[in-house]
């Protein structure tokens, strides 16, 4: 087999994202387009049917929306009823009055991973950039500067700490004890949440980007006009209480039962935003005198500005279908299985590079604890470290193939090369520094 045909796969996908980056930053042709035209280009390329391009592209395209479409448009309702009640406000001044303007970042982290730790990373950032946009506003701020803290201390605890898909299933494959990663993580978690959301947006430059029209505040609420800060954090918080509640009692409860099927309902994220919304409509519009048409106008304001969103993220899911059925993953494992490199630096590297070719956190995850978990008995290595190190590898640099960059990137109204330079460098920050972590406690563990 010639070098281009037994490489195919990788060269692909590199020459499938420079042109998507070519179309998009030098053509400004619109995101849509530019990800379907890759996409059709890397399908081409990989000797696939036009008609198997097209199936895997609408399969791509309707599994993304189909799992995502709800959450970002209810996520932005939400957002959008927060807003335009002075609920975001009140949490802000509350915030910013208690903490100060200097340490709100603080805040910021404790909020981001606790949603982190118990909801879908996508409920998790609709919810909270409207949060980030009224404090960064209240505080007169850049809001980027503490999105970043936001992302970073969200994406940290999502891709760390169970119940979360990934880490829970890497706790399973590699039998790890669950609160040994717990506290290791959190050795792992804290220096690098400093690092990345407190330090690093300090010596970033030219971050002041104007607020997203979706999240323009219409006027400045009077006290009497706001809801209390209890309910106004509340309310939001309202996804997190009921998936943790869903999350563990499905753990006491016999599957394939009604009542299992009921907690599950309940716990799943889409009726989990349901709840808040309605919750909202009553409590920060019907309760404060405002009629019904009213509320809706937001409502509908909220879908509105989110639907071009939902739209570049489903053709995101398309471009990525694409690379998963080029078997890029695949090729990547294969060629990793035959190293005799440290069990740990393998999951991590694995993990990563699968995660960075596919888009896919717990797919490049599952498949590194696949490929180096039955290495762990020679090696004498600790499952737990294991966990972190595969978890690590899972949150590595995300981009252009990742749901998440794209709805980053729409909802902040921000260029590409703004999002490589933001949500990029939080990301390289976070890696950079769990490696260490992970590489530290491994020194001491081991010992």
């Amino acid at each position: 087999m010639s070098f281009l045909g037994e490489h195919l796969p990788l060269i692909s996908l590199v020459i499938g994202v420079g042109v998507l980056l070519f179309l998009n930053i030098k053509l400004k042709i619109n995101s849509i387009l530019s990800l379907i035209f890759a996409a059709v280009l890397v399908g081409f390329m990989n000797g696939m049917k036009p008609l198997a391009i097209l199936d895997t592209i609408k399969e791509g395209l309707g599994s993304t929306l189909g799992s995502l479409a709800l959450i970002i448009g209810f996520g932005a309702v939400l957002g959008k009823l927060m807003v335009d009640s002075g609920a975001a406000q009140r949490i802000a001044s509350t915030l910013i009055e208690r903490f100060g303007a200097k340490y709100v970042q603080w805040a910021l982290i404790i909020i981001g991973a606790v949603f982190g730790i118990s909801v879908f990373y996508e409920v998790a950032f609709m919810i909270l950039a409207p949060l980030v946009i009224g404090i960064a506003v209240e505080a007169k701020t850049p809001f980027m500067k503490l999105a970043i803290t936001m992302v970073a201390a969200t994406t940290l605890s999502h891709n760390i700490f169970p119940p979360q898909a990934g880490p829970t299933a890497l706790v399973d494959a590699y039998n790890a004890d669950m609160g040994m990663v717990y506290i290791l993580g959190m050795i792992v978690f804290i220096p690098s949440v400093i690092i990345a959301g407190i330090i690093l947006p300090r010596f970033m430059k030219r971050i002041d980007y104007p607020i997203p029209p979706l999240l323009q505040k219409r006027k400045n609420f009077t006290d009497s006009e706001m809801p209390s800060f209890g309910l106004s954090l509340f309310v939001p918080l309202i996804p997190a209480i009921l998936i943790s509640i869903s999350t563990i009692l499905s753990l006491f409860i016999t599957e394939d039962t009604i009542l299992h099927e009921i907690v599950s309902f309940i716990g799943s994220a889409e009726i989990s935003l349901i709840i808040p919304i309605i919750t909202a409509i009553v409590m920060f519009g019907l309760r404060k005198g405002k009629d019904m048409d009213t509320m809706m106008k937001s409502f509908e304001t909220g879908l509105k500005g989110i639907a071009t969103i939902i739209f570049i993220v489903g053709a995101g899911g398309a471009f990525k279908e694409i690379i998963l059925e080029a078997h890029v993953g695949d090729y990547i494992a294969d060629i990793m299985k035959g190293t005799n490199i440290s069990p740990l630096i393998m999951a991590w590297l694995i993990t990563a590079l699968i995660r960075i070719a596919t888009g896919q956190g717990v797919v490049s995850a599952i498949t590194a604890a696949g490929i180096v978990g039955p290495l762990i008995p020679t090696f004498d290595v600790s499952p737990v470290l294991m966990v972190l190190a595969t978890a690590v590898g899972s949150n590595t640099i995300t981009h252009v193939n990742d749901a998440s960059f794209w709805l980053f990137k729409e909802y902040f109204n921000i260029s590409i090369k703004d999002t490589f330079k933001t949500w990029g460098c939080v990301v390289i920050n976070d890696i950079c520094n769990r490696i260490n972590g992970c590489l530290n406690i491994g020194s001491i563990y081991l010992k």
